[in-house]
């Protein structure tokens, strides 16, 4: 998400300290309802743990060792029928203009939307790139539905934050995440669960990317029905 209020730098976990037969299946039909509704995939992996009590604990973003993996990230392109490759042409355009490796930008575009163009977080960051309102204007945004626009201004956006902190991707997607300031307060990844979750998923879609083209010895191809 586009650079989100440093003031408050860790959301609040959608899915925090559910107990109980009854509550888990609550939690499910409310995971599925959001994904039917085109939620945004920031809500990530879902983990749990077994207290001392027997209470069972469900958190999006693990605070300590003892949660495990629950359940995987259902992927919203495959819940609403949209292929990987639909915006790949406006990928190719941004990448050439801004010169913004392709895969990052793609791997970007699936952990914060999963390629839904209609895609709104709960902070307000909207499209496929989840850009925020404040940035629209000074990113060339005028509708943040449009594809076009909103690959446009998200890969402008990690241009200019891949200069600020010297091509260092890492920092580059913690600024893009979390707000530049926060970065340079640190001069590391913040100490967010969310903003280092993040990075962290971002940088294993972009390396499974990049392998997946190192391994086919083929270039992205650009599909001219891309609207």
């Amino acid at each position: 998400m586009l650079q989100r209020t440093e003031a408050q730098p860790e959301m609040k976990n959608l899915f925090h300290l559910l107990t109980g037969t009854p509550q888990k299946a609550a939690f499910l039909v409310l995971v599925l309802a959001l994904l039917a509704l085109g939620a945004s995939p920031g809500m990530a992996d879902i983990y749990r743990y077994v207290d001392e009590d027997g209470v069972t604990h469900y958190t999006n973003v693990p605070t300590r060792g003892s949660y495990s993996l629950y359940m995987r990230e259902a992927s919203l392109s495959t819940t609403l029928g949209i292929p990987d490759s639909k915006y790949d042409r406006h990928i190719q355009e941004a990448s050439a203009q801004h010169q913004v490796d392709f895969n990052l930008i793609k791997a970007v575009i699936k952990v914060e939307s999963s390629f839904n163009p209609r895609a709104v977080s709960r902070a307000g960051a909207r499209g496929l790139m989840q850009i925020m309102p404040d940035n629209f204007v000074r990113l060339g945004i005028s509708d943040p539905e449009n594809p076009r626009q909103n690959i446009m201004g998200g890969a402008r956006y990690l241009r200019q934050m891949l200069n600020r902190f010297e091509g260092k991707t890492t920092l580059a997607l913690a600024a893009y995440n979390a707000g530049p300031t926060a970065v340079e307060k640190y001069k590391n990844i913040p100490p967010y669960d969310e903003t280092q979750n993040y990075v962290r998923k971002v940088m294993a879609e972009y390396r499974r990317l990049r392998k997946t083209r190192q391994d086919s010895g083929l270039q992205w191809q650009v599909h001219a029905s891309t609207p």
